[in-house]
C-alpha cells in the first residue's frame, strides 16, 4: 500500500464518476516500468473496499481496461484527475477530452523572467528520436498549444523565476514542459527538460517538479450540469515558493 503521502484523496463522487488529487510520486497506469504501487492498482483496491467490484467488470480490470482512469498525470506532477464509474461516463468524459472541452488549469514555477503578463505557446510535439523518454518540438509532430498567465515574479540568491497559471489547450504528453522549455523558461526541478545541473541544484530547495493540476472544469456525464473542482498548491510546493523572495512588477 503507498505510504500516508502518496494516498490520492477524493473530492467528489457520485455513481458516475469521481475526482481524486493524485500526489506526486505516483505513476497513474500500471505498466512494466511502475514498480510501486499505481493510481490504477489503488482504484482497485477502493472500489473493492467499497463494494463497487462492479465498477471492475468480470476481467477486474475496470472501464477501458484501467480502472475507469480518463486522462493522465505524469508521475511527478500532482493534482486533480477524472475517474469514470460506467461505461458510458467514460466513453462520454474521453469525448469531451477530444473535443477539447475540458479545461484543465496548472500552477508552474518557472526559470527566468517570462515576458508579459500573459502569453501564447503553439509548437508542435513529438518523442524525441534521440531519446525516447523525452519529448519536444519538431515540425513532424502533432499540434500542441499552451496558453499561460503571470501569477508574480520571485526570486532566490541571483536567480529569477516566474510562478504561471497554465491552459493546455491540447493534451500532448509533457506538452507544459515541452512548451516552457522550448521558450526558454522550463520548470523547477524537472529532471527531464532543465537539464541536470540546474534541477540538482533546484531540489535542494524544490524537492520534485514544481507542477500541480489545480482545476478542472468540464460537463457531468449524465446531467450535462458544468462542474469545476479545485485543490490548493500542495505544502511541498508552497513551501518551496515560500522559501523564494516575491518582487514588484
Amino acid at each position: 500500500m503507498p505510504t500516508s503521502s502518496k494516498i490520492p484523496q477524493i473530492i467528489f463522487e457520485d455513481e458516475f464518476l469521481l475526482c481524486l488529487v493524485k500526489p506526486s510520486g505516483m505513476v497513474v497506469n500500471r505498466a512494466e516500468t511502475a514498480k510501486e504501487n499505481t493510481l490504477q492498482d489503488w482504484l482497485e483496491d477502493y472500489f473493492k473496499s467499497k463494494n463497487q467490484e462492479e465498477v471492475l467488470g468480470e476481467d477486474g480490470l475496470g472501464i477501458g481496461g484501467r480502472a475507469g482512469i480518463v486522462h493522465r498525470l505524469d508521475k511527478e506532477t500532482s493534482g486533480v484527475l477524472l475517474v469514470a464509474k460506467t461505461f458510458l461516463s467514460f466513453e462520454n468524459l474521453q469525448l469531451q477530452f477530444k473535443e477539447r472541452k475540458v479545461l484543465k488549469k496548472y500552477l508552474a514555477l518557472s526559470h527566468g523572467k517570462v515576458a508579459g503578463k500573459e502569453g501564447i505557446i503553439e509548437a508542435d510535439i513529438a518523442r524525441n528520436p534521440q531519446n525516447r523518454r523525452k519529448y519536444g518540438v519538431f515540425l513532424s509532430g502533432r499540434d500542441a498549444k499552451t496558453e499561460f498567465k503571470l501569477r508574480g515574479y520571485y526570486s532566490k540568491e541571483k536567480e529569477l523565476f516566474s510562478f504561471l497559471e497554465v491552459f493546455p489547450k491540447t493534451g500532448r504528453t509533457h506538452q507544459i514542459r515541452v512548451h516552457l522549455k522550448h521558450i526558454g523558461h522550463p520548470i523547477v526541478s524537472d529532471t527531464v527538460y532543465a537539464g541536470s545541473k540546474r534541477a540538482r541544484s533546484d531540489r535542494k530547495w524544490c524537492s520534485r517538479l514544481f507542477l500541480h493540476a489545480f482545476s478542472i472544469f468540464f460537463a457531468h456525464p449524465q446531467t450535462g450540469n458544468s462542474l469545476e473542482f479545485k485543490t490548493d498548491l500542495p505544502t511541498d510546493l508552497s513551501s518551496a515558493l515560500s522559501s523564494l523572495r516575491p518582487l514588484q512588477g
